[in-house]
């Protein structure tokens, strides 16, 4: 069934990686993939745009199937290979709430670490303000407490939606990885680390670490004053 799947990715991308680990969790290895580059416009070629005219990645097809929004395709892998692996949403009402809701309120700490990290990247020069800089700052700072807040709050293991593994840590884990490979402190934010540290030894994790940070552990010091 993964030879009809196809995937277009960049290493290190949040929605790229996310696909990834979801293919891993439902034992979907063997799909055709390709891994192309934001910074040589791989997601502007013309095998990318077939797929998704947005120019955006991933880009993920199963068979007639195409689902380049990677919450799409995560939630249709689920659907659709229920029965392979482990199940990824959870039959209890409150958890599975609670998987829902931490995996659609995790677009505004991804949202914000964006504003943050890449504000000289979107911001032409002339138009850089420090007060935008402080402020976005400040709201960064504000929903990384949010976030530790809720990992105080439940058992030591335990995952984003209970005690069982979910679409909502395939979801937001890769967001958390990229905040931590951004310089955010383990010391200042312990329960984020543990979680942290917990998820990057899950086989589907591992298998799907993004390369080049491999190569390179450390992506900037854009967090570190966090």
């Amino acid at each position: 069934m993964a030879k009809d799947m196809t995937l277009l990715w960049d290493s290190g991308s949040p929605p790229c990686w996310r696909v990834m680990i979801a293919l891993e969790e439902k034992n979907l290895q063997g799909y055709n993939q390709k891994l192309l580059s934001f910074e040589k416009a791989g997601h502007k070629s013309k095998e990318v745009l077939d797929i998704n005219p947005r120019g955006q990645l991933p880009a993920f097809k199963h068979g007639d199937n195409i689902l380049n929004e990677s919450y799409a395709a995560c939630m249709y892998l689920e659907s659709r290979f229920r029965s392979q692996g482990p199940q990824l949403i959870p039959e209890g009402q409150l958890e599975q709430a609670l998987m829902y809701q931490r995996m659609f309120e995790i677009l505004n700490l991804s949202d914000k670490l964006s504003n943050v990290i890449y504000y000289n990247y979107r911001v032409p020069e002339g138009e850089r303000h420090d007060s935008a800089i402080k402020r976005n700052k400040e709201t960064l700072a504000t929903e990384i407490k949010l976030w530790e807040g809720y990992f105080q709050k439940m058992e030591v293991g335990s995952y984003l939606a209970g005690k069982a593994f979910s679409l909502a840590d395939v979801i937001v884990f890769p967001v958390i990885a990229y905040a931590f490979r951004f310089g955010l402190s383990t010391e200042r934010y312990p329960k984020l680390g543990a979680y942290y540290d917990m998820m990057k030894d899950r086989p589907s994790v591992k298998a799907t670490w993004p390369p080049h940070w491999l190569e390179n552990p450390q992506g900037g010091d854009a967090l570190e004053e966090f």
